[in-house]
């Protein structure tokens, strides 16, 4: 059976969900779903570096999110996208 595809909130483009780091909003808190299971409007980020950076400079997250992100949760996010490669 082929796994599920996500879009990217960066690049647009369709990626197995394994490809990506899942990031969702709890109560006003954001935090990174590592596995992928939480059950809340979630959004999709590729793991390579240029998008993490595209990710931090368009403030994407922040208007997909209708909240400001903390400089916390972008360090997690390159923390995970490093454990993954």
């Amino acid at each position: 059976m082929a796994e599920p595809k996500r879009m990217c909130l960066i690049t647009r483009q369709m990626k197995p969900k394994s490809e990506l780091i899942r990031l969702v909003r709890i109560d006003g808190k954001i935090v990174v779903d590592k596995k992928q299971k939480i059950q809340q409007r979630g959004f999709y980020v590729s793991r390579d570096a240029e998008t993490l950076k595209n990710l931090k400079k368009s403030k994407a997250l922040n208007r997909a999110l209708k909240c400001e992100v903390p400089e916390s949760i972008y360090d997690e996010v390159m923390k995970e996208c490093q454990k993954q490669n």
